[in-house]
């Protein structure tokens, strides 16, 4: 694969699009839970993050429903925080308030991770990653691992006082988001070969992590719950996923690896969007 047909380096995420049947309950899990800002509210629809930064997008969708387990679409969105104290009073604001909703907790050798199902079952992660020096990279792969992480041995290392009653104002944006897909054959053929990115783990049928510039992942892609599933019919949950690069140049090269592959977009000329083979929609952006 030549350069021009992989994405800049610098290409990160942008804020995800959720289709929720009750804003008021998600606003309240993400914001008074979660820490997010909550940077706008209108209507149908409201955005958090940090000001400048948004992470995330609530959009009302009162005709939709959920789709079943096995269905493609969001596994789940992960909210990347820039320091471990940060993280800490995230995770320990989310436990006291929302204690029924987390799921689990992992070393992921690279970083360190939470999990939790918001209220209408969009997963979760919340995590801060190690220092990009430390990873282990062999062959274009990073080595990854699931291992045990202690939450309470964890918070009681990083939380600070400030921590026990505010969530903080340190960075919190969306530092990849994971796929359920149908095959994994079919994702890498589409988001490595075709939109650019790079294969960073492979496990076989079940897994794909992929990235741009050299990061564990900025995409993950799995079959655990959904193999051989189908494109998504309108539902609940995923609404759009958003990518950042860095110049309209790079937008615009990713514009002609798409058509040279005949991939239906809409291509504003500061905005593509197109779906990806189980009808996720995708916006890409640029920087500058």
């Amino acid at each position: 694969m030549s350069t021009k047909d992989i994405l800049a380096a610098g290409t990160g995420m942008g804020a995800v699009t959720l289709k929720v049947a009750n804003l008021d309950r998600m606003v309240a899990y993400y914001h008074q839970g979660v820490g997010l800002d909550l940077l706008a509210q209108e209507g149908s629809s409201a955005i958090l993050g940090r000001p400048g930064n948004p992470a995330l997008i609530l959009e009302v969708a009162p005709e939709l429903k959920h789709a079943p387990e096995t269905a493609a679409g969001l596994y789940h969105n992960a909210f990347l925080f820039s320091e471990k104290s940060d993280l800490a009073a995230s995770v320990y604001s989310v436990a006291r308030k929302y204690p029924q909703t987390f799921t689990g907790s992992s070393d992921h050798l690279v970083s360190e991770a939470f999990y939790f199902n918001d209220p209408e079952m969009n997963g979760v992660e919340l995590y801060w990653d190690r220092p990009a020096e430390s990873w282990e990279w062999q062959n274009g792969s990073v080595k990854m691992g699931t291992l045990y992480l202690d939450p309470n041995r964890f918070l009681q290392e990083n939380i600070t006082e400030q921590g026990l009653t505010d969530t903080g104002d340190g960075d919190a944006a969306i530092g990849h988001v994971h796929l359920k897909v149908g095959d994994i054959k079919t994702a890498k053929e589409f988001y490595v070969d075709t939109v650019g990115f790079e294969t960073t783990i492979e496990y076989g049928t079940q897994a794909l992590f992929v990235s741009a510039g050299g990061y564990h992942h900025h995409l993950g892609m799995n079959t655990w719950h959904s193999a051989g599933a189908g494109a998504r019919t309108p539902a609940l949950g995923l609404g759009e996923v958003s990518i950042q690069v860095p110049t309209a140049d790079d937008l615009g090269a990713l514009a002609e690896r798409l058509t040279a592959r005949k991939v239906q977009m809409r291509n504003t000329g500061t905005e593509v969007t197109f779906d990806d083979p189980w009808a996720n929609l995708v916006k890409v952006t640029a920087a500058a």
